[in-house]
């Protein structure tokens, strides 16, 4: 779990320096409560402390890259709560889970407090830093404008300068510390590749089917203007809630990018990686029973003598 902290630093660093003082205070606030509700649970319980594992200060860390950088302090504070004590130690503790932490606290705060956890305007002093305060991602901006969004630079799409959460908006940074946990054999390719190949290929036959044409801007806005990056990388990947089997992560990357592309282009809001992430958690066990290699000797037919 410590490699995955050290993995997540470009991200979150890049969020800092973009976004400043109140995206670092959200991230210590998430990672804090996150520590302070496993430690909690342990005590009251009488469980054996759990917080050296690392594990809650990764969901604190995932948790606070998914909220908008002006969010109120309370807000993943209440986030990291649900997290950690509804989703996390009342299925067990780590290993136990059905869903994603992380993932499944920012989609309780989206259904609690939508309005702030869709505010994405920054501070006044920040305004130089990135490319807009208007509050609009450039997925929104391609909800509302269609094409005509393309008009956002490449580069800043790659290199992070727009708006968005804390850590989805750098596709770079989280590149760098994706390929920190390839190189340790940490992550497994298939899920976050097969989830980004199935969901561009969805993209793009939606473009041409749709009567609109091929646009690469408009590929690579979906592709790196929002949390498909992050998600794909460091939260589709979680071990827990992943499938183990080679043939299980391939149906599971495919269903993931499927889903994410059906969320965000036929849906009602701009983003889906949460949302997707979440389901096909559930579909997880499934899709392990499905693949599961058989046992040498059973599930042949009996020959009677």
């Amino acid at each position: 779990m410590q490699l995955v902290v050290i993995a997540l630093l470009p991200a979150s660093l890049f969020g800092v320096w973009n976004f400043g003082l109140h995206a670092l205070l959200v991230i210590l606030v998430s990672v804090i409560s996150s520590v302070a509700f496993e430690w909690l649970y342990d005590h009251f319980m009488h469980k054996k402390n759990t917080v050296g594992d690392f594990s809650a200060v990764v969901t604190g860390l995932l948790l606070a890259l998914n909220m908008p950088p002006m969010i109120p302090l309370w807000i993943p504070a209440i986030g990291c709560a649900f997290a950690i004590i509804v989703v996390k130690q009342l299925f067990g503790g780590l290993g136990q889970n059905i869903m994603n932490p992380a993932l499944a606290g920012r989609c309780f705060l989206m259904i609690s407090f939508a309005g702030r956890m869709t505010d994405f305007t920054v501070s006044e002093s920040f305004r130089g830093v990135v490319d807009t305060v208007t509050g609009a991602t450039p997925l929104a901006a391609l909800k509302d404008h269609g094409f005509a969004a393309g008009s956002v630079p490449v580069a800043n799409l790659f290199l992070g300068n727009i708006q968005g959460t804390i850590g989805e908006t750098s596709a770079l940074a989280i590149l760098i510390g994706a390929v920190f946990l390839v190189v340790l054999k940490i992550i497994d390719l298939r899920i976050p590749l097969t989830y980004i190949g199935s969901f561009a290929v969805f993209v793009i036959l939606y473009m041409l089917f749709s009567g609109m044409g091929f646009d690469t801007d408009y590929l690579l806005s979906h592709l790196f203007g929002g949390g498909l990056m992050l998600g794909a990388w460091f939260m589709a990947t979680d071990y827990v809630t992943a499938p183990i089997t080679p043939a299980g992560k391939l149906i599971y990357g495919c269903a993931l990018g499927i889903l994410t592309a059906v969320l965000r282009l036929l849906g009602g809001s701009a983003e889906g990686v949460s949302y997707a992430i979440i389901f096909c958690n559930l579909l997880v066990p499934l899709i392990e029973r499905v693949t599961r290699p058989r046992a040498f000797g059973k599930g042949g037919r009996k020959h009677e003598k």
